[in-house]
């Protein structure tokens, strides 16, 4: 009797260390009047331009000077950080590559990564397509390489010939398409001839323009044009709020801004905003069109904010 007591003790013990360790850790408060001047510089992801789009404007509007957004794919972002060392945060729809941290590091930059959010990677048609509703991860891959009409890749389907429409091959979005689905092979989804573009919105006029056309980008692009667009289940599984946390949706991934230490130091008003972001973020990230990072993996991104900050 004494031994299960002791059992269920230390059980409930665990329980709520765990429970403490997930509380929301509080960063100080960032009033952005306090900052009416000097650069924030920030390129990168599409998908992650909306979210940051929106903490711009949230910040402006309470007073801090206006951040430079540009929307140019997060390889090109990383360029432009880690190369070039024009920007001082990078956006990004996947994590850094170990060569991008090698070109940061000879310029003197140390990349730090910040967790903002969760995309589900929205594979969409038109909503003039009546035959498409879900498709398995083997169908995706016929789609976007070697099938040439739908009935190619189901029987059933018309045979019309499918029109590709996807991001450029500086995107996040593409790599991640292509590692999940290609096993990060990009030769049979280049092979295929899809149209490229690296600006999400002309993806979405190309996938609308046919009902035969099929393409992907970030949710935010599919919640903001949904009367036009159906989006597809993958694996039978719709993507939401619920199977993008417990990562059951199979193209659910992470979203991140990255900036270095000495940048925040040298510019207060970086990381002034950066605060603000991650304390903000969960305010604005569902009504943009993405889902809430996970309670551990915001407060890491705190975490990682508090160290760099302690560093200089």
């Amino acid at each position: 009797m004494y031994r299960a007591i002791c059992v269920l003790l230390i059980a409930a013990f665990a329980t709520l260390l765990a429970s403490a360790s997930e509380a929301d850790i509080e960063l100080p408060e960032v009033d952005p009047l306090e900052y009416p001047s000097g650069e924030i510089i920030t390129a990168g992801s599409s998908t992650v331009f909306p979210l940051s789009e929106r903490m711009a404007e949230r910040w402006t509007d309470e007073g801090g000077v206006a951040p430079s957004i540009a929307s140019i794919g997060s390889g090109a972002g990383f360029e432009r950080f880690c190369v070039e060392g024009e920007t001082d945060i990078s956006n990004a729809s996947r994590a850094i590559k170990d060569s991008e941290r090698e070109s940061c590091k000879a310029i003197g930059r140390d990349a730090i990564e910040f967790r903002v959010g969760t995309d589900a990677l929205a594979v969409t048609v038109s909503v003039a397509n009546d035959f498409v509703s879900d498709v398995s991860l083997e169908e995706l891959a016929l789609i976007f390489s070697s099938a040439e009409t739908w009935s190619d890749v189901r029987a059933e389907w018309p045979a019309e010939e499918i029109q590709r429409f996807i991001p450029g091959t500086d995107s996040g979005t593409f790599d991640y398409f292509v590692e999940e689905v290609f096993d990060e092979d990009e030769e049979p989804i280049l092979s295929a001839k899809p149209q490229l573009s690296e600006d999400d919105n002309v993806l979405v006029q190309g996938i609308t323009g046919s009902p035969n056309a099929i393409g992907f980008f970030g949710y935010a692009y599919y919640v903001e044009n949904q009367d036009a667009l159906n989006i597809l289940s993958i694996e039978g599984i719709e993507p939401n709020e619920q199977t993008t946390d417990d990562g059951s949706y199979p193209l659910a991934r992470p979203l991140y801004i990255y900036s270095d230490a000495g940048v925040m130091a040298e510019k207060p008003q970086v990381a002034a905003f950066i605060n603000f972001y991650l304390s903000n973020v969960n305010d604005e990230v569902i009504d943009v069109g993405y889902f809430p990072a996970s309670a551990s993996a915001l407060n890491a991104a705190k975490r990682a904010f508090r160290d760099a900050m302690s560093e200089k």
